[in-house]
């Protein structure tokens, strides 16, 4: 069909390679190393925050596992699946596979085998921030 008959220009494979290439994201995500010495026996996750929240969140957890930041963002290893059931607040991410844009630098490394940032406390902290009210406090309307 042409363009007269009402069915659109013609693409040859060529262009439609062309355009193909032109809609990739020039840098495939990377996934978050756990450093040399640890496990993660329950996969990982990642929990990314601009980075003017990171020094924020830091003193209201517990324990801390591996943090990895760049200039936009801090990035929380967790387990994997730690998004079940929970809505991470606004402008928190969640990344499965913890797969980022671009290979950040390792910030803090826990003592210990373990990488990660246990979820409940680093949701509650980042709910506080938001100043977002955490999913299971929400009223539930009929």
């Amino acid at each position: 069909m042409s363009a007269a008959t009402g069915g659109g220009p013609i693409l040859s494979l060529d262009t439609l390679v062309r355009l193909g290439r032109g809609l990739r994201p020039a840098d495939p995500p990377r996934r978050l190393s756990v450093p040399d010495g640890m496990t993660a026996p329950l996969g990982c996750d990642a929990v990314a925050v601009p980075a003017r929240f990171g020094p924020l969140v830091l003193p209201r957890l517990p324990r801390v596992g591996c943090v990895y930041a760049d200039e936009a963002h801090w990035w929380w290893l967790v387990p994997s699946d730690s998004d079940y059931a929970l809505e991470w607040p606004s402008p928190a991410r969640y990344a499965t596979g913890a797969l980022v844009p671009h290979t950040p630098r390792l910030i803090h490394r826990p003592d210990g085998t373990f990488p990660y940032t246990p979820p409940i406390p680093l949701y509650l902290a980042l709910c506080r921030i938001m100043g977002t009210t955490p999913t299971w406090s929400r009223v539930v309307s009929a």
